[in-house]
């Protein structure tokens, strides 16, 4: 078994990197400060997370990146990016106070809605993709343990069958002998009985006349 390298990254931590990631660029921030923040909660350095990002953890979320793409096209329209970004409670209140004569509250109530449910769907999306490793995970230590398993009764089965190997045989050994003390027997049968028999020979006058053994 291969040990695990000590700096290795985990499932939790590619998981923090794109949420992390995700929402820089969903708030107009730069992956460059993404890897920043990702670097100084996982004590890892920005150059380390920005490899990690591009090389293995940015194919599994295009969808979600399309999303955060999305969204961030809406916030520029609705002027709700500013640099910094602000959090993104603070950039509704804002845009409802300051903006109310060119955004109606209704506009920004439904995009609020759809954002809510875009951020569920990515967050659902990543919290499935973590519990379908996890399965895939357990589906194969389970396939492990049935092929031994499976193992096992095969070896047992031959040595079962290596038995009966061994059991016919002395069985047929067995009836052999049989037949042979049988056939003796009989043939001890015949010549006693042929040993009991009277001879007889006929003398001078005719008679007969009987010859001891």
């Amino acid at each position: 078994m291969v040990a695990s390298r000590q700096d290795a990254w985990t499932e939790d931590d590619d998981l923090v990197l794109a949420e992390v990631t995700l929402r820089h660029i969903r708030e107009g921030g730069t992956q460059l400060a993404a890897f920043e923040e990702v670097g100084q909660r996982l004590g890892r350095t920005a150059a380390a997370c920005g490899f990690r990002w591009n090389s293995c953890v940015r194919k599994r979320y295009d969808a979600a990146i399309s999303i955060a793409k999305s969204q961030r096209q809406q916030l520029k329209k609705l002027g709700r990016i500013q640099a910094p970004p602000p959090v993104v409670a603070e950039v509704e209140v804002v845009t409802l106070h300051t903006k109310r004569a060119e955004t109606p509250v209704a506009e920004v109530q439904m995009y609020t809605d759809v954002e809510e449910q875009q951020i569920e769907a990515v967050i659902r999306m990543l919290v499935n993709q973590k519990e379908l490793t996890r399965r895939l995970r357990q589906l194969e230590q389970e396939l492990e343990g049935k092929e031994l398993e499976l193992k096992e009764l095969k070896e047992a089965h031959e040595r079962a069958r290596k038995e009966l190997d061994q059991v016919q045989g002395v069985n047929d050994d067995y009836r052999a002998l049989v037949q042979i003390m049988e056939r003796a027997r009989k043939l001890a049968f015949l010549q006693e009985e042929d040993s009991n028999k009277a001879i007889f020979k006929m003398d001078e006058n005719g008679n007969l006349e009987r010859v001891e053994k």
